[in-house]
């Protein structure tokens, strides 16, 4: 039955879903003329909300950066030898669709949880290597449907290491711009979101059963898959680098310097100084004589940020790169995933200040809390979250717009600050599976296209919705 349901969405989509780049126009068009008929806001001043450099398309300028290099960081990662080596090795693994359905999305789960652009990146290497070792076989495959669960990762990154909510309510400064002027709060540490039993219970479900909802979305009698222009291997990436570099070979003291891990290794010294103190700030204390760290500080692991996950990926990569051009040429290949992130998100920023701007989010989300009780609260913030996540596409960018919302809304019910914080982040997973602005660097690598992939991920996203909801509606 869910074969079926799969199979039919997916060719429904696959006639009905506009180009990513498409439907973000669409939806800038849109909201202004919302605004524009239901708000008190005139013309000028909705192109003003839109075009303001400071809440408006170019908002997102620093955050932007911020997403590229979890994206570059996270593919440099996953396509550094010793991690292309163990995906290729579970891609030899499968003998049928449903197998392989169900091993990518089980691993693209657990890596979107430690690092969204790791899994996003990583779950696509591996969807697309696994889709070729099948056609190798003469196994039937679908490749729309392994690509969706290679897509998993976003279904469960909010509720992972890099979920943005979670790391900014953290931060002193972060927690005074969200809750109500007059409320004294504290930083939220991450016992108190990510760690916390509501999220272990919630994110660990999803991360079992998801996989189950691909296997059993798999076919019995997949058709052969067509032709595609998917991304080139690693071995094939190493050999167009290589004949590209045989008529300028470098001399003897550059190839040291770029070819061996000299600096790689050299600079890992500096960044691994900075994460010693900051992940063991005790131990680095006592171990430095106090040069490094704080005798009394709380590990790192419990305050993360986009910066800190950046510089800890960064070290990740140069650690696992054997040279500093192999790194190079990783981020070079990351760099063409980021181009719908350079592209489309003025275009969510300018849709987020006229949201903002004109009133339309304090009406929806209003709405829902005039509604709400202490119990139907975190549900009712979750599904407004996914909704607002199909116009504002972006973990931060949303916190930044409903988080005051939301801890207000907690403020006056007594609901618990932490589970607000993490009812937003479910709700901006959610609808991941529909809007499809963070599948662009894995439609790349696999060669599909969004349109092909949204049916199977719509399944999924019912199936999480519901598990999501109960555990709010228990655990909240």
């Amino acid at each position: 039955m869910l074969a079926r349901l799969g199979t039919l969405l997916s060719r429904v989509f696959k006639h009905t879903t506009p180009d990513p780049f498409v439907l973000a126009a669409l939806l800038t068009i849109g909201v202004v003329l919302l605004a524009w008929g239901t708000t008190d806001a005139d013309p000028g001043a909705i192109v003003g909300m839109w075009s303001d450099s400071g809440s408006g398309v170019w908002k997102f300028l620093a955050f932007g950066m911020q997403m590229c290099l979890i994206l570059v960081t996270g593919f440099a990662v996953a396509s550094s030898r010793p991690v292309a080596w163990a995906l290729h090795g579970l891609a030899s693994l499968p003998r049928s669709c449903a197998q392989a359905a169900l091993l990518v999305a089980f691993c693209a789960a657990c890596l979107g949880v430690l690092h969204w652009g790791l899994g996003l990146i990583g779950g696509a290497i591996l969807a697309r290597d696994v889709t070729r070792r099948l056609e190798r076989r003469g196994i039937p495959v679908s490749t729309p449907l392994i690509a969706a669960a290679g897509y998993t990762g976003m279904l469960v990154w909010h509720g992972g290491f890099s979920g943005s909510a979670p790391l900014k309510m953290t931060s002193e400064a972060e927690v005074a711009s969200v809750f109500p002027a007059g409320v004294e709060a504290t930083p939220l540490l991450l016992h108190d979101t990510l760690f916390s039993s509501l999220n272990l219970v919630a994110t660990g479900g999803l991360i079992l059963f998801v996989p189950l909802l691909f296997m059993l979305m798999a076919p019995k009698h997949a058709a052969p898959t067509e032709e595609r222009d998917a991304a080139m291997t690693q071995d094939e990436l190493k050999a167009l680098s290589q004949n590209a570099s045989e008529g300028d070979r470098p001399g003897p003291f550059v190839w040291l310097l770029e070819r061996t891990p000299i600096v790689n290794y050299a600079l890992a010294a500096l960044i691994g100084a900075w994460a010693l103190g900051f992940y063991l700030p005790a131990q680095a204390h006592a171990w430095t004589g106090g040069a490094l760290g704080d005798a009394a500080g709380i590990t790192g692991a419990l305050r993360l940020d986009p910066n800190t996950l950046n510089l800890t990926f960064l070290l990740l990569a140069l650690l696992l790169h054997g040279s500093p051009m192999s790194l190079v040429r990783a981020v070079e290949d990351a760099a063409r995933g980021c181009a719908g992130i350079i592209l489309q998100f003025p275009l969510y920023a300018g849709i987020m200040g006229v949201v903002a701007g004109s009133g339309l989010l304090t009406t929806m989300t209003g709405a829902i809390n005039d509604i709400a009780t202490e119990s139907t609260l975190p549900l009712l913030t979750m599904a407004s979250a996914a909704i607002v996540n199909l116009f504002v596409p972006s973990g931060g960018g949303q916190w930044a717009m409903q988080g005051p919302i939301a801890m207000e809304a907690a403020t006056s019910t007594g609901a618990s600050p932490g589970t607000m914080v993490m009812s937003v982040a479910y709700g901006d997973q959610l609808t991941n599976m529909l809007q499809p602005f963070w599948a662009l660097p894995l439609l790349a690598i696999t060669g599909t296209k969004a349109r092909e992939i949204v049916g199977y991920t719509c399944v999924a996203m019912i199936g999480a919705a519901v598990w999501l909801g109960l555990c709010l509606l228990v655990l909240g």
